[in-house]
């Protein structure tokens, strides 16, 4: 076998592995948001995939991380986008572009695997979910670490010492979580709507933190 079959050999199995993976989540996520999270099986998922029990753990440890798979997607991106920002935009201003340009881009990694449709209604049931909230929150505060560190870097800062990053970063995720919690009240579920309320709640910050809201 010449060394260039061995790499298509190894490039197809990878293509396979990821298809296989990539079912497994839109299979899950369709019968979450079907059924509930909790009504619904390993054993369930694995049949919609035409796949063994067996099969369903060698790529997920179990329903949780196979139901939070795009919120793990998603945070990456998001965590290389303000990686990617120019080092001359302040630290509130290139994690606002980074969140709000970085949605395109998002949008279509999440659409290589499944509907951003799926993807939006997924999220009503993590919020109704107790166990998956939970879950969520937790790799949200993970995720904000890694962002303080990158903010930190930027700045040329130290995040153990010097607080400027982690607060930047709470005040950030803090009114994105606010985002999550008021999108779709009117019934849109769309990403342009949650794009749109986005950038809403984050020109509040300034004049919400500075201002003074008492009538004269």
């Amino acid at each position: 076998m010449s060394p260039l079959s061995g790499e298509q050999n190894v490039g197809l199995r990878e293509r396979k592995k990821r298809r296989t993976r990539d079912a497994l989540v839109r299979a899950a996520l369709e019968l979450f948001t079907e059924q509930g999270y909790e009504r619904t099986t390993v054993d369930e998922i694995a049949e919609a995939v035409e796949v063994s029990q067996r099969t369903f753990f060698r790529y997920f440890a179990g329903k949780e991380e196979a139901a939070l798979a795009l919120q793990t997607l998603a945070e990456a991106h998001f965590v290389e986008a303000v990686r990617a920002r120019p080092p001359h935009e302040p630290p509130m201003e290139a994690l606002r572009r980074a969140i709000l340009e970085g949605w395109d881009t998002i949008s279509d990694a999440i659409e290589a695997v499944v509907p951003v449709e799926l993807h939006l209604r997924m999220w009503r049931v993590v919020e109704s979910t107790p166990v998956l909230l939970a879950a969520h929150l937790r790799r949200a505060m993970e995720t904000e670490e890694r962002v303080t560190r990158v903010i930190a870097e930027r700045e040329g800062l130290d995040a153990d010492t010097d607080p400027r990053p982690r607060v930047a970063v709470a005040v950030f995720s803090g009114v994105i979580r606010a985002t999550e919690r008021q999108w779709g009240a009117d019934g849109d579920f769309s990403v342009p709507a949650i794009r749109e309320l986005t950038a809403r709640y984050l020109d509040q910050v300034g004049p919400a933190l500075a201002g003074d809201w008492r009538a004269p």
